[in-house]
């Protein structure tokens, strides 16, 4: 379940350590050419690359998947709260007291009813 929380999970896909190394030039050549297939395959990996290609320093690219990490799981974890927060706790007291005032309602009825044919 931590797994989908990563921001580069993509099972599909290469992983983080496999673009970290394209990007870093310690990739293979088997390596560099699956990166490049999957770039020309696809739009949102060849914007991911071009734009972690805007770093620098390949410390500040880990720093920057941590934090954004961190910030999926900080709003998958508010949505998760938001989410028990709507839901309605069962308050058996309530229903206990709902079925006994009908109970009521029930017997004195029918002891009106009773009471009318005698």
């Amino acid at each position: 379940m931590s797994d989908l929380k990563h921001i580069l999970n993509d099972p599909d896909g290469m992983s983080e350590e496999e673009l970290l190394r394209y990007l870093e030039g310690h990739a293979s050549e088997e390596e560099r050419f699956a990166v490049e297939n999957m770039m020309a395959e696809s739009a949102f990996v060849d914007d991911a690359v071009e734009g972690l290609q805007q770093f620098k320093n390949p410390g500040e690219i880990k720093e920057s998947i941590e934090q954004l990490n961190r910030q999926l799981q900080k709003q998958t974890q508010k949505k998760n709260s938001r989410k028990k927060k709507r839901r309605i706790e069962p308050n058996h007291w309530i229903v206990i007291a709902i079925l006994g005032i009908l109970l009521l309602c029930i017997i004195g009825f029918l002891l009106i009813h009773f009471q009318i044919k005698h």
